[in-house]
C-alpha cells in the first residue's frame, strides 16, 4: 500500500500542476492577490494568512496563476501525508497508506491546492490538531503541546470558520475523561492560550471596523431563519464524496463513537459532530454562495477510521468504493480544465452550472489593454465591483484600481477593505480631473435589475457615453466599457442598450427554411435607430423595428417610480424573418445587433437554437 499511496500522490500533484497551471483566476484569488499587496494582519473577509501566502507565491514566482497557487500547492500536498501518518500510529502502517490515498482520492480534499483559497491551510490546521488530540489523550508532552497551537494558530489565521473545529475539538475533549485530564495540563492551557492569541489581529480589525467582518461572517450573509435547503446537504455531500465513500465515512463515526478505545472515540465524534453540525447550520445559514466545502473538516476527521470499515467489505465493494472516488476526483479535475478551455466554457453558456466566475477576464484584460491604448496617457482605469477590480489588477499588475459602489462589494463582505485601502468611489467627484475608463460587469446582477444599476451609475458619474460591449462566451459574460474624456457631462441618463427576444425562446427548434424572430429593445435617454437580426455571429436580417409594445415601459420601473426614458415608448418592439440558407442542422446562436441614436452599436447577448434538419 504504500508504493500505491506515493504513486497516486505524484500522479495527483502532477495534474493539479498541469490544471493550475491553465485554469482562469477565481474571483476570490484575484482578491486575496490584491489583499496580499496590501500587508495587513487581518482583512475584512479573512485573517491575514491567506493573503500572505498569496503575496509569497507572486514574489517568488511572478504574477501568474501558477505562482499565486504554489504555496497552497504545496500545503495540500502535505495533508494526505500526513493523514497517513496520524492513522499509522494509532490503527497500523497499512491502514495509515489506506487513509492517505484516500485522503488523495475523495474529490474535495485531492483538489485542495487547485486554487489559491483558505481550505488547504484549514486542512492542515485541522490534521495538526487532530494528530496533537489523539497524541494528548494518551500522555500530555511538550511536542504535542507545540503541535496543538500549531494547529490552532494556523487555523485561526486561516478563516472564520475554523471556529467550528476549535469549538467541537474542546466539547469532544470534555466528553472523554482522557480529554479532561489533558485539559487540566498547564502545558495544553499553554497551547490554548497561544492559540486564542492568534485571534487578535481578527479581533483588533473587528474593533477598529465597527465589527464588519463579523457581522459579515456571522450576521449579515445568513438569513438566520429555517428554510428546507437543508435537505440538500446529505443529497450534495453524497454526490462530492461518492456515495460508497459517505456511507462508509458515515458507518466509521457511527461504530467509531461506540469503541473502547479513546483515539477512536476522539476521531468518530469530532468528525461526526463537524459533519452534523454543519448539515443543521445549513438549514439556517446562507444558501446564495458556495458551502459544500465547509464538512471537509469532519470527513478529514473520519478518515483514519475508513480503512477499519472497508476491511469488513468485500473486494467488489472495496474495488467499487475507490473506483467511484477515483472518479470524481477525475471528474472535478476534467470539471477544471473545461473551465480552462475557451472553446469548452463556451459550449456550457446556455446552462446553469457555466463558471461565471472563471470566465472572460482575459478576454476583459486584452479589451481593457487596447482601449486605454487609443485613450490618452495617464487615463485612469475604474471597475464597478470588486471582481473587475481585482482581476483586472491580476491581469495588468496594478493592486490599486478604483472601485465603484456595488451591491456586490457589500454581499461578499468586500466594501469594507476597499473603502481602507482608499480605493472606494461614489461616483465621478473622486475622480479628479483627466479622461476615466469605466469598466462595468454588466452580468454581475439580475437582468431584472440592470437598468436600475445603469441609472445608479448615471447617478453616480453622469450620462454614460456610447459603450463598448465585449460579449464573452455568447454573452453569458458580459462587460461594459465606457470611455470619459474628462470634460462634464450633463443632461439625461443616457445607458447601454436593453433587449429581448420573445421568439424563438432559447434552445427552441426552428426551421427548416425561415423562422420569425420577435421582441423589443430599447435605450434609455437617446432610443435606438435600428435592430438587425445576427446568427453565429454574423448579421442575416434587417428587422422591423418600432412596433408598438404595451408594457415593456411599465415593467422597467425604478427603484424611485421613474420608468424607462426611451423617447420612443412603446414603439420598441421589432419583427424579422431569417432566411436559412447554408446553415448545417444543430446548435446555433442567435443575437442581436442594436445600433443607438447616439451612433453607438451593441452586439446583444446571444441565445442558443436548434436548426431542424430539411
Amino acid at each position: 500500500m504504500r508504493n500505491v499511496f506515493w504513486a497516486l500522490w505524484t500522479l495527483v500533484l502532477l495534474l493539479k500542476l498541469a490544471v493550475a497551471a491553465k485554469l482562469p483566476l477565481f474571483v476570490d484569488e484575484a482578491f486575496y492577490w490584491q489583499e496580499g499587496r496590501h500587508p495587513a494582519a487581518a482583512y475584512s473577509d479573512l485573517p491575514g494568512l491567506t493573503a500572505w501566502l498569496a503575496r509569497l507565491g507572486v514574489e517568488l514566482g511572478g504574477t501568474r496563476p501558477l505562482a499565486l497557487r504554489a504555496p497552497f500547492l504545496a500545503i495540500a500536498a502535505l495533508v494526505p501525508w500526513l493523514l497517513a501518518r496520524v492513522t499509522a500510529r494509532e490503527f497500523g502502517a497499512r491502514n495509515g497508506w489506506i487513509a492517505g490515498s484516500y485522503a488523495l482520492l475523495l474529490p474535495l480534499s485531492g483538489t485542495l491546492g487547485l486554487l489559491a483559497l483558505p481550505d488547504a491551510m484549514m486542512a492542515l490546521a485541522t490534521l495538526l490538531c487532530l494528530d496533537a488530540g489523539a497524541r494528548l489523550l494518551r500522555q500530555v508532552d511538550a511536542r504535542s503541546a507545540v503541535e496543538l497551537a500549531a494547529g490552532l494558530a494556523l487555523g485561526a489565521l486561516s478563516h472564520y470558520r475554523f471556529i467550528a473545529v476549535i469549538g467541537v475539538g474542546f466539547l469532544v475533549l470534555m466528553l472523554l475523561p482522557e480529554g479532561r485530564r489533558a485539559l487540566r495540563d498547564v502545558r495544553v492551557l499553554t497551547a490554548v492560550a497561544i492559540g486564542a492569541s492568534a485571534w487578535a489581529p481578527l479581533v483588533a480589525w473587528n474593533l477598529d471596523n465597527a465589527d464588519a467582518g463579523l457581522r459579515f461572517q456571522l450576521v449579515d450573509r445568513h438569513p438566520w431563519a429555517f428554510h428546507t435547503d437543508g435537505l440538500w446537504f446529505v443529497a450534495i455531500q453524497a454526490l462530492l464524496v461518492t456515495p460508497f465513500l459517505f456511507a462508509a465515512l458515515l458507518a466509521a463515526g457511527w461504530r467509531g463513537a461506540r469503541d473502547p478505545s479513546p483515539a477512536t472515540r476522539y476521531f468518530a465524534l469530532l468528525g461526526s459532530l463537524i459533519v452534523l453540525g454543519f448539515f443543521v447550520l445549513g438549514f439556517f445559514a446562507d444558501t446564495e454562495r458556495v458551502s459544500f466545502h465547509w464538512p471537509l473538516p469532519g470527513f478529514m476527521a473520519l478518515l483514519p477510521l475508513l480503512p477499519l470499515v472497508l476491511a469488513r467489505w468485500p473486494e467488489w465493494a472495496r474495488g467499487l468504493c475507490a473506483g467511484l472516488a477515483g472518479a470524481a476526483l477525475l471528474a472535478m479535475l476534467g470539471y477544471y480544465v473545461a473551465v480552462s478551455r475557451p472553446e469548452l466554457r463556451a459550449r456550457s453558456a446556455g446552462e446553469k452550472w457555466y463558471p461565471a466566475n472563471f470566465a472572460g477576464w482575459d478576454e476583459l484584460a486584452r479589451a481593457v489593454r487596447a482601449k486605454l491604448a487609443t485613450m490618452p496617457p495617464g487615463t485612469r482605469l475604474v471597475a464597478d465591483n470588486f471582481k473587475v477590480g481585482a482581476e483586472l489588477g491580476f491581469a495588468l499588475d496594478d493592486p490599486r484600481i478604483a472601485v465603484l459602489d456595488h451591491p456586490i462589494n457589500h454581499k461578499h463582505g468586500r466594501a469594507p477593505q476597499l473603502r481602507l485601502w482608499g480605493l472606494h468611489r461614489d461616483g465621478r467627484a473622486d475622480w479628479g480631473e483627466g479622461p476615466v475608463l469605466l469598466v462595468v460587469g454588466a452580468t454581475e446582477v439580475a437582468y431584472k435589475n440592470l437598468l436600475q444599476r445603469y441609472h445608479d451609475l448615471c447617478a453616480m458619474v453622469g450620462p454614460l457615453p456610447p459603450p463598448r460591449v465585449l460579449n464573452v462566451d455568447h454573452g453569458r459574460q458580459r462587460f461594459v466599457l465606457f470611455a470619459f474624456d474628462g470634460a462634464p457631462r450633463s443632461g439625461d441618463c443616457t445607458t447601454p442598450a436593453m433587449a429581448w427576444i420573445d421568439q424563438p425562446a432559447a434552445g427552441a427548434r426552428v426551421g427548416p427554411g425561415a423562422f420569425a424572430v420577435t421582441g423589443w429593445a430599447f435605450k434609455d435617454g437617446v432610443g435606438l435607430d435600428k435592430v438587425e437580426v445576427m446568427l453565429d455571429g454574423r448579421v442575416v436580417a434587417q428587422a422591423h423595428y418600432g412596433r408598438e409594445r404595451i408594457g415593456v415601459r411599465e415593467y422597467w420601473t425604478l427603484r424611485d417610480g421613474r420608468r424607462s426614458s426611451d423617447p420612443q415608448h412603446p414603439q420598441v418592439g421589432f419583427e424579422a424573418t431569417v432566411q436559412l440558407d447554408a446553415e448545417p442542422p444543430g446548435r446555433h446562436w442567435l443575437g442581436l445587433r442594436l445600433h443607438g441614436r447616439d451612433g453607438s452599436v451593441e452586439d446583444w447577448a446571444e441565445q442558443p437554437i436548434d436548426l431542424r434538419r430539411p
